[in-house]
């Protein structure tokens, strides 16, 4: 749990058990809702020891993992974990969408904007916004952590997978690059890992060691190039040989029309993360001092200490470091739904207005995103109720729960806990941790 001394300005993590005293003795008060923090009543940084943390992040396209740990001696302990889900692919939809809808009114002459002379030019390091997206929610989360926890120093993953490298496949695959490394080779492994959702391509076995297999064999003129790559188990490397894959899977057309389409799939995930790891970077190192490692580094201590494969972990294990001792029970799973937008009316298929929007967002002191608990005495919907609320101008709010929905629960009994902040919050066990602990501790380590 994070802690603020008297003042705001924050001191070491403690255990929810200590949390729990220090709220039970009065001595704390809470601060913030989600995530978690409290702040002493009787205490100023000057009179505690902070030893500080450090802070992982490992970023992606659609998921990012950040953690937040202790390092004594090379040795990690995870205080914290955070998923964030970003919400490019809506950006870019939304704004493919309003292009459509400009495009619709210039060629029907319909009533639109004159075009103005194009004199604007892209600035140096400009990034769509879907992308800039990636890298402000990131760097502001990264702020956040920075408020409620004594960051000292940064770690980085750069990328696991070169799309330059992936798309040119000039190298060819021989011998063990062929079975387990490197064509380029570790990074095409790890791509075709992501792609191939950790299963075999032909018979969609998982949990079974995989090799890198060449669609349309070599010997029948295939090429290294990573469109023509797929992940096989053994036994069906072994039985598709030097076979077209027609031939192969000519018994299975679902999975062949499947196959071949998921090989053509582009590097959209790839490019994004490739596009943004700079300016995250930048923007992180010009925070505090941060450290760069490479997505092999990241996996290679993840597998030693015996941690299973999620976001969170992976940010748990980036850099360098001996051993991680233990790890959060519990990841919070941040959303960004954003604060609403400024358009006041709803459009058709068309584009044209079909409904239009209240121009003021407060209705009795609520506004839709807030966190908030409700508790209903009597009736049909009695009982407590916790969530995010939409709030309706008759004053009857919905409140969505992790358990769905409730609709039509009257404002006089809702009790504001935290206001919108443009994030959607729940949380969500972490894979590995042993059940009804605040931290689990990893595997030991064979010998």
């Amino acid at each position: 749990m994070f802690v603020l001394d008297k003042h705001g300005v924050p001191l070491q993590p403690c255990s929810p058990a200590r949390a729990r005293k220090l709220l039970g003795s009065g001595r704390a008060v809470v601060h913030r809702h989600t995530p978690f923090v409290i702040r002493l009543k009787d205490r100023t940084v000057a009179e505690s020891v902070v030893d500080g943390v450090e802070i992982g992040v490992v970023p992606g396209s659609r998921h990012t993992g950040i953690a937040v740990f202790t390092a004594l001696a090379g040795e990690r302990q995870g205080r914290f974990a955070l998923q964030l889900d970003h919400r490019g692919a809506t950006i870019h939809r939304n704004m493919l969408r309003r292009a459509a809808f400009r495009r619709r009114r210039r060629v029907a002459n319909l009533r639109y904007r004159a075009p103005r002379f194009n004199n604007r030019a892209v600035a140096a390091g400009w990034l769509p916004p879907s992308l800039r997206h990636r890298v402000d929610t990131t760097l502001a989360w990264a702020e956040r952590l920075t408020r409620w926890a004594p960051v000292r120093t940064g770690h980085m993953e750069r990328a696991v997978f070169d799309t330059h490298a992936l798309a040119l496949g000039k190298k060819s695959l021989n011998g063990i690059e062929y079975q387990q490394g490197t064509l380029v080779g570790y990074e095409v492994r790890e791509y075709l890992l992501a792609k191939w959702h950790h299963s075999c391509a032909y018979c969609g076995a998982t949990g079974v060691p995989l090799n890198i297999d060449h669609i349309r064999p070599r010997s029948r003129g295939g090429t290294d190039r990573i469109s023509n790559l797929t992940l096989a188990c053994i036994p069906c490397n072994q039985t598709k040989d030097n076979t077209p894959v027609e031939e192969f899977l000519a018994g299975k057309p679902e999975r062949l029309t499947k196959l071949l389409a998921q090989a053509k799939a582009l590097l959209t995930d790839a490019a994004a993360v490739n596009s943004t790891r700079w300016a995250l970077w930048r923007a992180l190192d010009a925070r505090w001092r941060t450290r760069v490692a490479s997505g092999g580094r990241t996996k290679w201590n993840r597998i030693r200490n015996c941690l299973p494969k999620t976001h969170t972990q992976d940010a748990l294990s980036v850099g360098t470091v001996d051993a991680i001792t233990r790890h959060p029970s519990l990841m919070l799973v941040v959303g960004c739904t954003g604060r609403g937008t400024y358009a006041r009316t709803r459009t058709d298929r068309h584009g044209f207005p079909r409904l239009r929007l209240p121009r003021k967002k407060l209705v009795h002191r609520f506004q839709t995103g807030d966190f908030v608990r409700a508790v209903v005495p009597t009736g049909k919907k009695a009982g407590t109720y916790t969530g995010r609320v939409a709030v309706r101008t008759k004053g009857s709010f919905n409140i969505t729960t992790r358990h769905g929905t409730v609709q039509g629960i009257h404002h006089r009994h809702v009790i504001l806990l935290q206001r919108a902040d443009g994030y959607a919050y729940t949380t969500e066990k972490e894979a590995g941790a042993s059940p009804g602990t605040p931290s689990g501790k990893s595997a030991p380590r064979s010998a």
